[in-house]
């Protein structure tokens, strides 16, 4: 066997009294710290990103903002008639129905006819709602074009007795205080139950 010829590395002064390199011992549970962190970490991102794909997919609906004024889809309904989790249902008919013509109105058509939510407005604004004009309210598509009833959503409890009026001046429908609509005070989703005025 080969031997190395020796160096001034292999010869070690006697009054050092340390060789090697000397390392601590490592702290016990170290890893799993390291381990739970990366796990929390990975499972935000997972929620957050299982969130925002329903979000974009339109399974969750955040009613951040109201219907545009200009037109344009509208946010989707989070109620339906025959759910009453986010609304309360009709109220008590002790309030007398009035038409309140200063209250913007959204008009909302939610059946595949088109022009329902302009014939409508006009017809709304022939009978003295003159918020329901296109200068003052807004008319769109609804989120869905399969409403069968026409609802009346007023957002808070002193528009009730308006809302009652807007169903009599339709001639059909139902009212509901609900938020589902927060930025309009009322708002009309026509159903395939109306009927538009003739002319």
């Amino acid at each position: 066997m080969a031997t190395q010829p020796t160096d001034r590395f292999d010869s070690l002064p006697d009054d050092l009294l340390r060789t090697g390199a000397h390392r601590a011992a490592p702290k016990r549970g170290g890893g799993w710290i390291a381990f739970a962190w990366a796990a929390l970490a990975t499972g935000v991102l997972v929620a957050a990103g299982l969130f925002g794909l329903a979000v974009v997919r339109g399974t969750v609906d955040l009613p951040l903002a109201a219907p545009s004024m200009t037109g344009g889809p509208a946010p989707k309904p989070t109620s339906t008639s025959t759910s009453t989790s986010t609304s309360t249902s009709t109220p008590s008919p002790t309030i007398q129905a009035k038409i309140n013509p200063a209250l913007p109105i959204t008009v909302l058509n939610g059946t595949t006819t088109k022009g329902l939510a302009t014939a409508a407005g006009n017809d709304l604004v022939k009978q003295g709602w003159t918020g329901a004009s296109a200068q003052i309210g807004s008319r769109a598509n609804a989120a869905t074009s399969n409403v069968t009833k026409t609802m009346v959503y007023y957002g808070a409890a002193a528009n009730e007795a308006a809302a009652r009026a807007m169903v009599l001046s339709l001639k059909v429908g139902e009212i509901r205080l609900s938020q589902t609509y927060p930025g309009t005070p009322i708002t009309v989703v026509l159903g395939s139950d109306y009927v538009p005025p003739a002319g």
